[in-house]
């Protein structure tokens, strides 16, 4: 399916489910959302790499506008649905001052593999505990997916964008898995530096080497 929706070009991964709060201050955009709400319409968020416009970003709802300042200003809520890429871009839109896109919905693959995403929330738990970080998870390890985690996990922008852009739930577990195999020995090492540091001028108690 291809179709024209409006864009809120953000530098930021919106993942599907996500919900996501913004504050909405500039004209174009506090256009775009209050017609996006009086016609119950959704609006794009395409993911800004480095002062350039990616082709995927995610189609969202708005859930809520929980606020409208004196000066027009707004706080909203909105929830990804869906990963959109972008075909054509239109910057300008007859009597709009937001731009927007042609867009269509790639195929998606939603069925992910149990025990890959066992091995993902240990790894997780994993990377917590080095951080000293807590994170509940509302769901058993095998009913969470990837989209669900994955800002949670220290990956980069253009990491996250790139998980954007991976159609398999499968695919998208084994890169996260990759990224906690990578990153956790480098965590645990930065963890044990540090230790090392602050014990730096304390009194040691080492036990000697014997000479033989």
């Amino acid at each position: 399916m291809t179709n024209f929706i409006p864009i809120f070009p953000l530098g930021i991964v919106v993942y599907p489910g996500e919900d996501l709060n913004l504050h909405i201050f500039e004209p174009k955009y506090k256009q775009l959302i209050t017609e996006c709400r009086e016609q119950k319409k959704p609006f794009g968020i395409p993911t800004v790499l480095e002062n350039k416009m990616g082709d995927f970003g995610s189609l969202v709802t708005i859930k809520e506008i929980s606020l409208v300042h004196d000066n027009g200003e707004m706080d909203i809520k909105t929830k990804g649905e869906k990963v959109f890429r972008i075909l054509e871009v239109i910057r300008k839109v007859p009597d709009k001052l937001y731009s927007g896109a042609i867009v269509n919905y790639p195929d998606t693959y939603e069925q992910g593999n149990v025990e890959l995403m066992r091995k993902v929330m240990a790894g997780i738990r994993d990377l917590h505990r080095i951080l000293k970080v807590s994170k509940e998870f509302n769901k058993p390890d095998e009913e969470m997916r990837s989209y669900e985690v994955a800002h949670h996990i220290g990956l980069s922008l253009e990491e996250e964008y790139e998980l954007l852009g991976l159609f398999d739930e499968r695919q998208r577990q084994e890169y996260l898995k990759r990224h906690l195999t990578k990153v956790i020995p480098m965590i645990a090492g930065m963890e044990q530096l540090k230790e090392k540091i602050k014990l730096n001028g304390h009194f040691k108690n080492l036990p000697g080497f014997e000479v033989e």
